[in-house]
């Protein structure tokens, strides 16, 4: 069964909306939301496969709670438009931000069309098939010059439930408690410097701490962190290389790796090894980075599956990929 929510604030739109995809027999409406507020706590709860959204309601407008929503847990979204004419700029703004489809209603009414012939039914069966068949197990991270100030971005899009996720970003090691309590302000999971042997946990963060020790992801089906001193790996100590390395050989196709903004190559080789064996791979787009060293030459070795501007990096990471 495919789980939808309705967001709407005409209560004989919610009714007519539940009935017209109940009648499916492979569909079922897990709640109903008048407005935004609403939304949120419905979703938060019931984590459903596609959500309705209209664009006209009261308070936050249908608009506004799409781009929180693709910010903060990015799902398939329908966007429930108003007429044709009226609702161009909109509806094309909605799948701007994200939105899989939008459904009309009439032209003239304002109101749903008297038989879609199962339009509205088939969208949502269509934006279903774009949810993962796994969640991911854990996402690595790489970064270095302008790093920090993505990672505010990236991990400010981070769901509090994440998966463990562990981060080398290059900085000095004097400077590293700092960084990780500035990030931990930007994000919902709880952010910490990795030490030997943590336990890797869902809804935390890992940054390495920066003090010459390559940080490593080890275990069998408890995963923690590891940190062994040695020399520079692509110049550097703790080395993305390195990082993305012990995840493509211990987690494989079940990881997601990030190259984000930064100079050198660092990272590449590894985002590559990840890449084959089967992990999901972004990497940060040209514009939005302070430095396109790291990405480019992630692109080169031909190991980035996605390039995205920093704002829809966290959107990929949890993308509901068919």
């Amino acid at each position: 069964m495919i789980r939808v929510v309705i967001v709407e604030d005409s209560p004989t739109m919610r009714a007519i909306l539940t009935t017209r995809l109940e009648r499916e027999g492979d569909i079922v409406v897990v709640g109903a939301a008048a407005n935004a507020v609403e939304a949120r706590a419905m979703i938060r709860v019931l984590d459903p496969d596609v959500v309705t959204l209209d664009i006209a309601m009261p308070g936050m407008n249908g608009l506004d709670f799409l781009e929180k929503i693709m910010a903060l847990r990015p799902m398939p979204v329908i966007v429930v438009s108003g007429s044709a004419q009226q609702g161009a700029g909109a509806t094309a703004r909605a799948l701007a931000l994200g939105a899989v489809a939008c459904y009309a209603k009439t032209e003239r009414s304002g109101g749903l069309p008297f038989d879609d012939s199962g339009k509205l039914a088939a969208l949502v069966r269509s934006a279903a098939r774009q949810i993962p068949a796994n969640r991911p197990r854990l996402i690595a991270i790489g970064a270095s010059s302008g790093g920090v100030e993505a990672l505010q971005i990236l991990l400010g899009g981070f769901p509090a439930d994440c998966p463990p996720t562990v981060i080398v970003q290059h900085i000095a090691a004097r400077f590293a408690p700092a960084v990780a309590r500035d990030l931990a302000h930007h994000c919902a999971p709880g952010l910490v410097l990795a030490e030997p042997d943590m336990p890797l946990c869902n809804g935390r963060i890992y940054l390495a701490p920066g003090d010459d020790r390559h940080l490593t992801v080890t275990g069998g089906p408890a995963l923690s962190c590891r940190l062994q001193p040695g020399a520079p790996v692509s110049g550097h100590a703790p080395s993305v290389d390195v990082l993305f390395e012990s995840v493509a050989r211990l987690v494989g196709a079940d990881a997601v790796g990030i190259v984000l903004t930064g100079m050198g190559r660092d990272g590449a080789r590894g985002l590559l090894a990840m890449a084959q064996a089967g992990a999901r791979t972004i990497v940060q787009d040209e514009t939005s980075s302070t430095v396109f060293g790291m990405p480019r030459a992630a692109i080169a070795l031909g190991a980035a599956g996605v390039i995205a501007p920093i704002g829809q990096i966290a959107r990929h990471a949890f993308a509901r990929a068919a």
